[in-house]
């Protein structure tokens, strides 16, 4: 860390990685609401994660769970989270640090944060919108987030 710079890209990381700590920690007290899911991505690779080993197999760098109908257990840290997710049947412990995250997302409020190289966090839209820029006259989309680029002047 250079004491001379504020590193705000970490901290704006921090911030949205501890948006998912509080979303799983109120459906930890009180169970999802409504029609509520989460999609997690995570690295299977990184310090902390600890997935059954068929799974890290299938998934050596990454992968996607969902937490909708069948999870137990579930407990938040301030570091991580755990649950028991049901595989071929049979339950199994998956744990994941917050800095293991690579994306959250919930379908049911259109709400999305991918965490980019560990360094970087933007929201899914900001990916999107990256890949296939849009007029900046354009008319934007409810719940349309825009791109935040924190090297550029205007």
């Amino acid at each position: 860390m250079d004491p001379d710079k504020i590193d705000y890209a970490a901290m704006l990381q921090d911030a949205l990685r501890d948006v998912v700590r509080r979303a799983l920690e109120q459906v930890a007290e009180h169970g999802l609401p409504g029609e509520h899911h989460f999609f997690i991505g995570f690295q299977t690779d990184a310090p902390g994660v600890e997935v059954p080993r068929f799974l890290r197999e299938q998934h050596p760098e990454e992968v996607t769970i969902i937490l909708q109908h069948q999870f137990w257990g579930l407990e938040v840290t301030p570091e991580g989270f755990s649950v028991l997710l049901s595989f071929g049947g049979s339950r199994q412990r998956v744990a994941v640090p917050f800095a293991a995250l690579t994306a959250f997302a919930d379908p049911s409020a259109d709400f999305g944060l991918r965490f980019v190289d560990g360094t970087e966090a933007a929201s899914e839209e900001e990916e999107e919108e990256a890949e296939s820029p849009a007029p900046a006259a354009a008319p934007r989309k409810p719940g349309e987030v825009v791109r935040f680029d924190p090297s550029r002047r205007r």
